[in-house]
């Protein structure tokens, strides 16, 4: 009897030694599979950062890249708005200088060449001669009669300019015209002048 009693105590033991045994391996294994999980949680996480932080920086480069582009844009559009600022004053004051030409000692020759670049323009036979006031006086019938010689065409004087110093050349019947005053002439010519204007300006040759 004591021996069965033992025999089922000793059986009790090793069901209990077992029981516990699995137990402590289901927990290990469950422990294992959750440090295997929160590893790879971890180094999932770890990547998908890693993704948004160079993400993050290549967005802050355009960014940077962006704003340097923005800022050359601006300087240039600074640099080029204060040349125009600066050209449009010299030919500005370069306007307000051209009455002072009548007082020239040459400018009966001056008004002579305007002449003619009028007649060449307009290739007719006959031609009426416009012009302000000074100039009419420099212009005088001798002169328009020694240049309808040299010319071979027909001069007239015509209606005095009310703006503007030079001639303004017209057709009889008013179709054709060609404005060679001063004033046009310099506006003509500014394109083409812009870019050497700007080199004197900055002390360089032109």
């Amino acid at each position: 009897m004591v021996s069965e009693q033992s025999d089922i105590q000793a059986l009790e033991r090793a069901i209990k030694a077992d029981a516990r045994e699995e137990a402590e391996h289901i927990l290990d294994t469950a422990q294992a599979r959750i440090d295997d999980i929160r590893q790879r949680a971890e180094k999932q996480a770890e990547a998908k950062c890693e993704v948004i932080l160079q993400r993050a920086r290549q967005e802050a480069e355009v960014l940077r890249s962006q704003a340097a582009a923005a800022a050359q844009l601006d300087a240039q559009r600074l640099r080029l708005e204060r040349r125009e600022r600066l050209l449009e004053h010299v030919f500005a004051e370069a306007r307000r200088q051209l009455a002072s030409v009548l007082k020239w000692p040459d400018y009966e020759q001056i008004a002579r060449q305007l002449v003619r670049e009028g007649v060449e323009r307009l290739g007719a036979d006959a031609v009426l001669v416009r012009a302000d006031d000074e100039t009419r006086q420099v212009l005088n019938d001798n002169v328009l009669a020694d240049l309808e010689e040299e010319l071979g065409v027909g001069l007239q004087a015509g209606e005095p300019l009310a703006h503007g110093v030079g001639v303004v050349l017209e057709t009889p019947d008013g179709h054709r015209r060609y404005d060679n005053t001063l004033q046009t002439r310099l506006t003509r010519m500014q394109d083409r002048l812009r870019a050497s204007v700007y080199r004197i300006l900055m002390g360089e040759a032109p």
